[in-house]
């Protein structure tokens, strides 16, 4: 049986790579990527040749029975995300349980991600929160919306550029005194953190270039 490492790379800035994933993936056989385009561009940075293959959330039964059996015949695969920690809110996850459940040894090798990054420059007292990863688009969104109102813990969701301000929207129709720290971009060039009620953070956003993806943080 092969291993599986589940390699953390940067979130943005490619310096925030550890020295322990650049080992694991200039080592491994093969390194399953969310998209081999992204993967490359910090290879590349780093002068590692290692074998790339995608594997991502369309990626069907056969393509998960194929990559099962390429983890069997290497000595060691590396799966990575496109951002930050595999099996946080992207497809990694399903991989890895099935991985386990074929019997072959499961290894972390932490690093970057957007969650704690976020946490760790809100200012909130995050001791306990609720992580609930990307809010569904239609089905459930609202139910989810109002328990987040309603939370006594503080709550952390991702949101893409796309529907940022409609998130915003949906909250202060909710409770308008809501706490928010909104990050933008983080370790990018253009990082920016707003904090304030909805109101504060809808009139910050919209004052500067709606761009890139967000962790926003909820506090009552």
């Amino acid at each position: 049986m092969g291993i599986l490492y589940i390699v953390a790379t940067p979130i943005g800035n490619l310096e925030d790579i550890t020295l322990r994933a650049l080992r694991i993936l200039k080592e491994a056989d093969l390194i399953l990527c969310e998209d081999t385009r992204v993967t490359k561009k910090l290879l590349e940075r780093y002068n590692i040749g290692t074998r790339t293959l995608s594997y991502h959330q369309h990626s069907g039964k056969f393509k998960v029975d194929k990559l099962l059996s390429l983890i069997s015949q290497n000595e060691s695969t590396a799966l990575v995300t496109d951002a930050g920690t595999p099996g946080l809110s992207d497809p990694g996850g399903k991989l890895v349980e099935k991985a386990i459940a074929a019997g072959h040894k499961i290894e972390s090798v932490p690093g970057p991600s957007a969650l704690a990054a976020a946490i760790s420059v809100s200012g909130l007292p995050m001791d306990k929160f609720l992580f609930l990863g990307f809010l569904p688009h239609k089905k459930g969104r609202q139910t989810l919306i109002s328990q987040i109102s309603e939370s006594k813990y503080p709550v952390v969701v991702y949101e893409s550029v796309h529907r940022i301000v409609k998130l915003l929207e949906e909250l202060k129709l909710k409770n308008k005194d809501l706490k928010l720290v909104v990050c933008r971009e983080l370790t990018k060039k253009f990082e920016t953190v707003y904090r304030g009620t909805v109101e504060e953070a809808q009139k910050q956003l919209k004052e500067s270039e709606t761009k890139g993806e967000f962790v926003v943080i909820i506090n009552r």
